[in-house]
């Protein structure tokens, strides 16, 4: 690159910057993240991923596969359409979904396991879990319905520079026209401070803190009680910044400890310290809005950052700067606030705000009350192993 267009392009990069924060996925959750993986499967394998043996994945031969074979066929859907993965997701076709001997065969044969670790040498990492909720809501204002769920506003706009600058394709800048200028979006505090979003309700709930958590997850469920009707509200767009932690926020407060600051902690907090909730709520200057999408399925989970469904315990959040998304993980962690072994085999098929560094997942447990409780106290120690494609040539040597 010469040292004029390195030059242009710090300049774009910094001017941009000044816009809005410099995004490359949703916040976090929104696991309905719409993340585009930003390097090609393989790459970066020398900084962060170190080639191993399956005999190395502790919980390798107890883990059922069965339970993790439709959620990489899903991942086969994409994934197929690339060189690297289109000899092992053909042949995935044909392999018995119900023989565990031929499914961890097929993984032997086809994959290699690359330990994934931090630039710091590291091995262990965080993994934090999320599901879809359920609220409960109206398309009108009325009675507890007071709390607005909000679509895309119409003065977003979505900048792509990747046409321009090439190394920019995984950025996307948000912000709004001013004049003849861009300027960035409001941040959560102005949002809610002013009638910038009047007109754009998608629906009103009853809940205001789990209308905020449902920003975090990214996806979920309203049930209208007016209509009898349950629809999906899935992660559209947001507003430039980036996800801020409000657990953290209430820890360096001193308000909770560090094993209290789970979902159901801040709930707790909140419940407790009512006249500080918008204070707690503005700390994360993300904000979130939604489309609605038809239920046509209650057991299809909601789509990812590959644009499709993910599955109850088989699929993670990853960080697509080390792991291409759709590869399949094999993780070593413990159950929520638990010593109990969690060790089986993922699909990295969502993205997500806070979701950053190698050794980096969030576990997506599924929909409702059940999955709830476990992603929000989920808050675990891990290791993690991603499942490469052996090369043509290395086929042909065995």
């Amino acid at each position: 690159m010469s040292f004029k267009r390195f030059s242009l392009l710090a300049t774009a990069i910094l001017a941009a910057c000044a816009i809005s924060a410099c995004t490359t996925q949703q916040p976090a959750k929104p696991p309905a993240k719409i993340g585009v993986p930003s390097v090609k499967p393989g790459e970066k394998s020398q900084e962060t991923l170190k080639p191993a043996s399956f005999s190395a994945l502790s919980g390798w031969q107890q883990d059922d596969l069965r339970q993790a074979w439709p959620a990489f066929l899903t991942s086969c859907q994409v994934l197929v359409k690339k060189e690297d993965w289109r000899e092992p997701c053909t042949i995935a076709r044909d392999v018995n979904a119900s023989d565990i001997k031929a499914i961890r065969a097929f993984f032997e044969a086809f994959f290699v396991p690359h330990q994934v670790v931090n630039a710091d040498g590291s091995e262990q990492g965080l993994v934090t879990g999320y599901y879809e909720p359920l609220l409960r809501g109206s398309r009108k204002r009325n009675g507890p319905y007071q709390t607005p769920l909000h679509r895309v506003p119409d003065d977003l706009l979505t900048i792509d520079l990747s046409s321009v600058y090439p190394e920019l394709k995984a950025m996307r800048l948000r912000g709004r026209l001013v004049g003849n200028k861009v300027a960035p979006y409001p941040a959560r505090a102005e949002l809610m401070q002013s009638s910038a979003l009047t007109g754009n309700e998608l629906f009103w709930v009853d809940d205001a803190v789990e209308a905020f958590f449902l920003q975090v997850q990214g996806s979920g469920r309203v049930q209208l009680m007016d209509e009898k009707e349950t629809v999906r509200v899935a992660y559209a767009d947001q507003n430039g910044y980036p996800y801020k932690s409000i657990g953290r926020y209430l820890v360096d407060k001193g308000e909770l400890k560090l094993e209290q600051a789970s979902a159901q902690g801040i709930k707790s907090w909140v419940a407790a310290n009512p006249s500080r909730k918008a204070e707690l709520f503005n700390a994360n200057p993300s904000y979130v809005f939604f489309r609605e999408e038809k239920l046509l399925d209650p057991k299809v989970g909601p789509k990812g950052a590959m644009g499709l469904p993910l599955t109850p315990q088989r699929s993670i959040a990853v960080d697509p700067q080390f792991i291409p998304l759709g590869a399949p993980v094999f993780l070593a962690t413990t159950q929520p606030n638990s010593d109990i072994a969690l060790q089986r085999l993922m699909l990295a098929q969502d993205t997500g705000g806070a979701i950053k560094n190698p050794v980096r997942a969030d576990f997506f447990w599924g929909f409702g009350a059940e999955a709830g409780e476990k992603a929000g106290r989920m808050k675990q120690r891990g290791m993690m192993w991603v499942l490469l494609p052996k090369s043509p040539f290395k086929l042909s040597k065995k």
